[in-house]
């Protein structure tokens, strides 16, 4: 069994080198107080939530893990809910984090060989998705474009083309409001959508045709091609923007075969059901959570209306789906069919 850590034990650790100050950033609507510099706009308004994120040594992790069997998901991501409800999770040549019982505090430690976006991608993403769940919030997998002041969403698993699509409206003077992790929020009888860190994560040859460049990014991880290519001021929106419309994108397998551009709406169960299948974190799954997803997955789709997406898997096509899209923004309301009562 291991010995619950004390995770205020990273205070009691000098700090020498010039990281060591107390910055404050805000993303996804949360401010995050951090002793170490990311690539984010320094922000002293308050937050929907306050997370600290500190650094630590090799050995306070070992002692975190010791005698801890650790689940995996590759050979080179691993996890382990702990004794006291923290969680330890850490990809192999990236990084670990240390993430507390009630999501207040991660403490983290980046691999001597990992580039700083790249670890920070993990940091802000995949590591940062257990603190916002156990501080009560509810993250999808997903990515949202600015479309005339208000966010329009691409939900969909890895693989499916969000970030692709979401460059080619870059390219055409969209900004982009977040990648891959989307934080919403009700508030006044609508829902807004929370600005992540200023990046994209493409393969080259997207960045080199939508961004008009691809030398500027740094390799996500060692197991793919893609890189985190930083975006400018007008290239990403860094405010939170009234929710305007969600678009399942349809599995890349589905539209092998597919030679049109499909919008359809789906029902008020399918759209429920797409939305808890692109939830963001999958290893937290205690009951608190599940309930609090079906509550709140409910309350959405019966407010906004969820579309199915489906296109040629063309670089070529992206253009086209981009004007299908905005077309279908400025179309009336769909009638949707509810099929069963949620």
């Amino acid at each position: 069994m291991n010995t619950p850590i004390d995770l205020t034990a990273c205070d009691r650790y000098p700090r020498t080198d010039s990281t060591s100050k107390n910055l404050r950033y805000s993303v996804y609507g949360i401010s995050l107080h951090s002793e170490m510099a990311l690539s984010l706009s320094e922000q002293s308004d308050p937050g929907l939530a306050d997370i600290e994120l500190c650094s630590e040594t090799p050995a306070f992790f070992s002692k975190a893990i010791r005698d801890t069997e650790l689940q995996s998901r590759s050979d080179w991501h691993h996890y382990a809910p702990l004794e006291d409800g923290s969680s330890y999770v850490r990809w192999r040549g990236l990084g670990e984090f240390l993430v507390s019982a009630a999501g207040e505090r991660i403490t983290c430690r980046r691999a001597p060989e990992a580039p700083i976006e790249s670890f920070q991608v993990y940091l802000l993403g995949q590591a940062l998705s257990f603190a916002l769940v156990k501080s009560g919030f509810e993250p999808l997998h997903a990515t949202a474009i600015d479309v005339d002041s208000e966010a329009v969403v691409l939900l969909g698993d890895s693989g499916f083309g969000k970030s692709s699509l979401a460059a080619s409206f870059v390219a055409a003077g969209h900004a982009l409001l977040t990648d891959d992790l989307l934080l919403l929020q009700p508030t006044a009888g609508r829902f807004e959508a929370y600005p992540g860190p200023p990046r994209i994560k493409l393969f080259p040859a997207m960045a080199r045709r939508f961004l008009r460049r691809a030398a500027t990014g740094v390799p996500m991880n060692a197991e793919t091609e893609k890189l985190v290519i930083p975006l400018g001021p007008h290239e990403s929106c860094r405010v939170p923007l009234p929710l305007r419309a969600i678009y399942a994108l349809a599995a890349p397998q589905e539209t092998r075969h597919t030679r049109r551009i499909g919008i359809e709406p789906l029902s008020q169960r399918d759209a429920f059901l797409a939305l808890l299948a692109n939830t963001f974190n999958y290893i937290l799954v205690d009951p608190g959570r599940l309930q609090r997803q079906v509550t709140e997955t409910t309350r959405l789709v019966k407010q906004i209306v969820v579309k199915k997406l489906s296109y040629p898997r063309s670089l070529n096509q992206l253009p086209s789906v981009r004007a299908a899209i905005l077309s279908d923004l400025n179309s009336p309301p769909p009638f949707v069919p509810k099929h069963s009562p949620l």
